[in-house]
């Protein structure tokens, strides 16, 4: 017997459903993605002549919609930004409310919902299908992140991409590379079980 037929189907999981099922599972996992993206929020970098800092954030949410699913993930970025808004000061430095980096959270809350339905078609299971997942859910924050900072701020559209979307790309690199290799190796050590 090959040890890919000794493999149960993972088709159609994401890394959430190996756990067992329950509400209070899907509860703890909804809030423990929305603390774990205010937490990687506060890993945060200012950059000079943009009111948006390099944070941890982007990636975490990227991970929480890939490990908790498209309905999960909504969730806890629904709930990490109403929390936020309500005056939870996890936001990039602490802080909270409707800042003109807003729309990066709104962003997110898209993203990770789009990036756990790719995830839940097997988008998460290898390098290459995972740097095409990251790809799409950064793309879709700065869709909406970068018009609504340049509506919030009434700067220029060729402003809003200088100061919210080209000082980020290097590290948006290197969080997609880190998504690369921890998520397809999660699964690998997930099916050797």
């Amino acid at each position: 017997m090959s040890t890919a037929a000794a493999t149960p189907a993972r088709t159609g999981q994401v890394l959430a459903d190996l756990l067992p099922a329950s509400r209070v599972r899907d509860a703890a996992l909804v809030l423990g993605g929305a603390a774990l993206t205010g937490l990687a929020a506060q890993l945060s970098v200012p950059v000079p002549g943009s009111p948006v800092p390099v944070t941890g954030q982007t990636f975490a949410a990227l991970l929480v919609g890939t490990s908790l699913g498209a309905g999960r993930g909504l969730l806890a970025l629904a709930l990490y930004a109403v929390a936020g808004v309500a005056g939870v000061p996890w936001f990039a430095q602490g802080t909270s409310g409707v800042l003109p980096s807003f729309g990066y959270i709104l962003g997110m809350i898209l993203a990770a919902t789009v990036v756990g339905a790719l995830a839940r078609r097997g988008a998460d299971r290898s390098m290459l299908r995972m740097a095409g997942t990251m790809l799409v859910g950064e793309a879709i924050i700065y869709a909406v992140g970068v018009p609504y900072l340049a509506l919030s701020t009434g700067m220029s559209a060729t402003a809003a991409i200088a100061a919210g979307l080209t000082p980020f790309l290097i590290g948006d690199a290197l969080k997609a590379a880190l998504a690369m290799g921890a998520l397809p190796t999660t699964w690998k050590l997930a099916d050797k079980r």
